[in-house]
């Protein structure tokens, strides 16, 4: 737990199960999340830690068959993703889609604009928008340019990162961000993220590998396996991932 504050639970899955078309991917899944912490969800390809995710954000492919999700106190496991993204939930893709002929910055003013229970005027709008993109080292210049359209890897998961800082969201789901970057682009994406980290913001970081946990501190490392979370501990179970590989937690499902 990061400061000195009254622990407030923000998120609260229990037992969830969850199906793609006629596949049970999730098979009672428990997790708890409280205001202010980071969690990194890892597991091998296949695991479930993408229908999680899915499941998070009401992607329609996904359907919860048992348990529930409960979000600040309410169940929302029949709200759609525009009223999870309204109630403060917020995901990052794995595979960000170009969008030709709609620019950044029009898209993260609508997108804000939807997700606002006060409406922004535009002024405001490019005040923060330039606010947030200083904060993240990112040229004006992106603002202007068509939503992910010729971005680099980096760059399409660095404005992943700052769609999260203009949207501020109580929960970020990022899942899989460091997936395809470099070196160089994981060590900028892990300072976004780092950034926009604080007493009230949770972040769930979904992985496979370390990589982005060379930068980033989590308060909590859970290992996904067959659809359930299997073992949780602090960051030091990533060095066990690293030593004995997710074979070792396979016999714990």
């Amino acid at each position: 737990m990061k400061g000195d504050f009254k622990v407030n639970t923000l998120l609260e899955i229990n037992n969830l199960h969850t199906k793609v078309e006629d596949m049970q991917i999730l098979k009672g899944l428990n997790l708890k999340i409280n205001e202010g912490e980071v969690h990194v969800i890892m597991g091998p390809n296949g695991a479930g830690k993408s229908t999680l995710a899915n499941t998070l954000m009401a992607h329609p492919k996904y359907t919860i068959t048992e348990g529930n999700i409960i979000f600040e106190g309410e169940e929302i496991n029949n709200l759609k993703a525009d009223e999870r993204a309204k109630r403060g939930i917020f995901l990052s893709f794995q595979y960000p889609e170009e969008v030709p002929g709609i620019t950044v910055e029009n898209f993260l003013r609508t997108s804000k604009s939807l997700t606002s229970a006060n409406p922004i005027s535009i002024l405001n709008f490019r005040r923060l928008l330039k606010e947030k993109m200083a904060l993240l080292k990112m040229d004006e210049s992106y603002a202007k340019r068509y939503l992910n359209v010729g971005f680099s890897g980096g760059e399409k998961k660095k404005n992943e990162v700052l769609q999260m800082a203009i949207l501020e969201p109580k929960l970020a789901i990022l899942d899989e961000t460091d997936s395809g970057l470099d070196v160089d682009a994981i060590k900028t994406v892990s300072e976004g993220v780092g950034l926009l980290s604080d007493s009230k913001r949770s972040i769930i970081i979904i992985t496979h590998h370390n990589k982005i946990l060379q930068y980033l501190k989590p308060d909590y490392v859970h290992i996904l396996i067959d659809g359930k979370i299997v073992k949780t501990g602090t960051s030091e179970l990533v060095h066990e991932v690293e030593k004995n590989g997710y074979e070792a937690y396979k016999n714990l499902n």
